[in-house]
């Protein structure tokens, strides 16, 4: 008999870890995926054109919270931790419940999820959410591109639609992101490369989407999501940190794995840390990771008109997984409203509605600031009413896109960008040996 599986995930590596691991297996059935962290990912099925022979009707994916259930109903006998951005002993309590079940506990292999490819594979990771990998995927492509070298971005999975039509994406236009239907989510992470002129492939099926973009590639860039490790087998493993959450590169799951496993440590956002953060990172990364070579970096601010900002009571909107689950307390726009003066930053809590009330039930200890979340059409909308109904004289918008392309915003507003500058030379001698 097959050994009995549920794979626990949010839509992304677990797929991956399905497709790796046990699509086409004859010796292990899934029974079902569990989703958790992000909204509407649950109540619904990984598809028979994606899963393959052995299931005939997909696989179910249902809440976590009905786990315990799970395992009893469907006799299981493994259960694979396939997410991220969690606490070490968030992941030890799942395995408790999970072993009190009777059921065998195990986190995803990084080893086996790790695809090779034919083309030089740079990988962004990070220990946290919200460290900066992003900005360091474009200024890596950048530097790829003045190489005179075709650049293809592979982004970290956000599958939250329909997962057959959304098994390979290739987004070359803004016009891509409306055929199909990003979240806003999806548009911070793909519109910047599209605006720097880098085709981005994103999607389900990571070893179809491989194969396509090493049709167009000299060099491959993984922006990763969260902080999980690539999907790719790297040619150099980049891992960015942040030293105003010194510490989690130990606490945080995988993101452990990342700062243990890199080639170049990059420590980002000097230039509004304190020291104390910075070397404690440089000395984890000695003790820890001794091999891997450490850059600083900082992460200067792009204010249009710093002189509106003085004196103006002022609605921050923030990344939203950056400051939901990646436990950030404030991110570019709240710096950039402290920096120039801002008179008072204005709490958007009391003016919330419908599923942006929810985030901040579910997130406390976020504000006083707006997360700019956007998981689906009535998310977005729901944003677009909180925004207007708050009492502000002037709205900073520091996501990584532009947020008036997808809500109308009544008031006097301002977009607040953000790059990485990096020390010296180590990282851009790395990416030319990497992709040599």
């Amino acid at each position: 008999m097959s050994k009995r599986l549920v794979i626990m995930g949010a839509a992304g590596r677990d797929f991956h870890v399905f497709n790796c691991c046990y699509r086409g297996n004859t010796e292990a059935t899934v029974v079902a995926f569990t989703a958790t962290q992000i909204p509407h990912i649950d109540d619904r099925r990984y598809p028979p054109e994606l899963a393959g022979e052995g299931y005939p009707e997909g696989v179910p994916i249902v809440p976590e919270s009905e786990l315990s259930s799970l395992i009893k109903d469907e006799n299981v006998d493994e259960v694979v931790f396939a997410y991220s951005d969690v606490r070490n002993d968030y992941v030890d309590e799942r395995r408790k419940l999970v072993e009190s079940c009777g059921a065998k506990f195990s986190t995803f292999d990084v080893e086996t999820t790790m695809l090779p490819s034919n083309k030089p594979v740079i990988a962004v990771t990070a220990t946290r959410t919200g460290c900066g990998k992003s900005q360091t995927s474009r200024r890596i492509t950048k530097m790829l591109i003045a190489m005179g070298k075709r650049t293809v971005a592979i982004r970290h999975p956000m599958p939250y639609g329909d997962l057959v039509r959304q098994a390979v994406q290739r987004f070359a236009t803004i016009d891509d992101l409306l055929t199909h239907d990003c979240t806003i989510e999806e548009r911070e992470e793909y519109e910047p490369h599209i605006r720097n002129g880098v085709v981005v492939y994103a999607g389900v099926d990571y070893a179809a989407i491989l194969e396509q973009a090493e049709k167009e590639a000299d060099v491959i860039v993984w922006d990763g999501g969260n902080n999980d490790p690539p999907f790719y087998k790297p040619d150099l493993w980049i891992t960015v940190t942040d030293p105003h959450r010194a510490g989690h590169e130990l606490d945080y799951f995988p993101g452990n794995v990342n700062f243990e496993r890199a080639d170049l440590i990059l420590i980002n956002k000097v230039d509004s840390a304190d020291e104390a953060g910075i070397a404690a990172l440089e000395s984890n990364a000695a003790r820890l990771n001794p091999n891997a070579e450490v850059v600083r970096a900082a992460s200067p601010l792009d204010i249009p008109d710093p002189g509106e900002i003085r004196g103006k009571r002022v609605l921050v909107i923030e990344d939203g997984p950056t400051t939901t689950h990646g436990g950030m307390a404030y991110g570019a726009g709240t710096l950039a409203a402290r920096r120039n003066d801002a008179a008072e930053l204005v709490d958007p809590r009391p003016w919330a509605v419908g599923e942006l009330a929810d985030t901040f039930a579910k997130y406390p200890s976020v504000g006083p600031l707006l997360p700019a979340m956007g998981y689906g059409e009535q998310q977005v909308r729901d944003l677009e009413a909180t925004v207007n109904a708050v009492d502000c004289d002037l709205v900073l918008i520091a996501t990584p896109i532009d947020l008036t392309r997808l809500i109308d915003i009544d008031r006097p507003h301002m977009r607040i960008g953000y790059r990485l500058e990096e020390e010296g030379e180590v990282l851009s001698k790395a990416v030319t040996r990497a992709a040599a």
